[in-house]
């Protein structure tokens, strides 16, 4: 039974009969309103619940990220440094190449590890989600010809909110993801259309009224049962083999679109593939013209303090820098970085500042270093998110900020960009 509005009604039954000669006496109850309670009672519990999992997942994946993202520091820097070596001539820059994209590979992974501990560092803006849809579909193209890709974007397609990143991460997720329940080829469909949601029409729970645009994401793969739907979206959860799946693609991708304020949804059935769609918040100013990182090396002049409690960064810091013109004065605590600030600070050009220490966290150290050099430059690193701490860094005058890893193209612009900074401007 269905109320005016077209929504169900439950209705409860009652009946009294003393004999089959009798007439029998039934009443009816609209109880419509105490299974919407119920529904969302129940809702609510499996959202705590979720909440809950996620924080621990978010706790331990920042630690294991944060270590990670050291070590594949220390591997992107040696790299770096191998190259500038060797040179571009050399017969193993292909070599090197090769394996600076498999730590950036495992940098990837660790962005995801650090999504569940925090929003992280992201730069939202207007973005063509067509141009993001269209690259990101022939770059996975390119990986997998038995994959038929069709690509059907509106031609008024708006502007969508986002980090770029963070949507080609969210579409590399999904194709990635298609692309597996199809081993033996198959093919993937991407529309976008959009889309308005309002008080007048069904939406999602919680959903904010305004414009919005529907991206779709469908395959002819094997497709999935009603239980392994349920739990797509649970970080860890897999039902990949060994070294396939690491149970953080999806959801990975649900948490980046839920704190873009926009939804995630899945239709599937098993052997006639899936159906992913994505409502995202529409922009409402134009779309902002992306000026891709320098990828080449800015060498300079003047002297670097590195402070840096990972003796082995210290040490391939000290080279990469000498390398391109810089001299170094190196750290592994905080005193001592001070030490070395108060005998040095009039030829100290900038200072790279790790945020962990052993005898003093980041912000003692930089405090104290504002203090003692209330223009001194500091470029903060660190495998963590800019979150906490570090945003109280860099809202306090911080010049600078680099997620661990980076390579030496990247460093070396950041520093040429703050050194040559008036000092009124950091």
């Amino acid at each position: 039974m269905r109320s005016r509005r077209g929504n169900p009604m439950f209705i409860e039954f009652a009946g009294v009969a003393e004999n089959e000669a009798q007439k029998c006496f039934v009443t009816a109850t609209d109880i419509t309103a105490r299974k919407h309670e119920q529904f969302e009672r129940e809702e609510l519990q499996s959202q705590l619940a979720q909440s809950r999992k996620m924080e621990a997942v978010g706790t331990l994946a920042k630690g294991i990220a944060h270590d990670f993202n050291n070590i594949l520091a220390g591997l992107l820097g040696g790299l770096s440094l191998l190259n500038l070596e060797l040179g571009d001539s050399d017969a193993h820059h292909s070599d090197i190449q090769e394996m600076e994209a498999l730590v950036q590979r495992g940098a990837n992974l660790t962005k995801q590890l650090l999504g569940f501990g925090s929003r992280g560092h992201y730069d939202v803006r207007p973005l063509d989600l067509a141009d993001v849809v269209t690259k990101t579909s022939a770059m996975f193209a390119r990986t997998r010809r038995d994959i038929s890709m069709h690509v059907d974007m509106a031609s008024d397609l708006r502007a969508v909110l986002a980090d770029h990143s963070q949507l080609e991460q969210v579409l590399l997720n999904l194709l990635v993801n298609a692309g597996q329940a199809m081993p033996a080829g198959g093919r993937i469909y991407l529309s976008a259309v959009n889309t308005e949601l309002s008080g007048d029409h069904p939406t999602p729970p919680r959903a904010i009224p305004g414009q919005y645009v529907k991206l779709k994401v469908a395959d002819t793969g094997v497709g999935m049962d009603a239980a392994t739907q349920a739990r797509i979206f649970e970080p860890l959860f897999t039902t990949k083999g060994p070294g396939q799946g690491t149970g953080l693609g999806l959801a990975s991708a649900h948490k980046i679109i839920k704190d873009l304020l926009g939804f995630i949804t899945v239709e599937s059935k098993l052997g006639w593939g899936s159906i992913f769609e994505l409502i995202i918040p529409a922009a409402h100013r134009p779309t902002a013209s992306e000026n891709p990182p320098a990828r080449t090396i800015q060498h300079g002049t003047g002297t670097i303090l590195v402070v840096d409690d990972e003796a082995q960064m210290v040490n391939i810091y000290a080279r990469l820098l000498g390398k391109i013109g810089y001299g170094v004065l190196t750290s592994t605590g905080g005193q001592e970085a001070l030490e070395i600030l108060r005998r040095h600070r009039e030829t100290i050009a900038a200072v790279i500042l790790d945020m962990i220490m052993p005898d003093m966290n980041g912000c003692q150290i930089y405090r104290a270093m504002r203090e003692m050099a209330p223009d001194i430059k500091v470029l903060l690193c660190t495998g963590y998110s800019v979150d906490g701490p570090a945003q109280e860094i860099l809202a306090t005058g911080c010049c600078g900020y680099l997620r661990k890893p980076f390579d030496a193209a990247t460093l070396s612009t950041k520093l040429r960009q703050i050194i040559e900074r008036h000092p009124a401007a950091s």
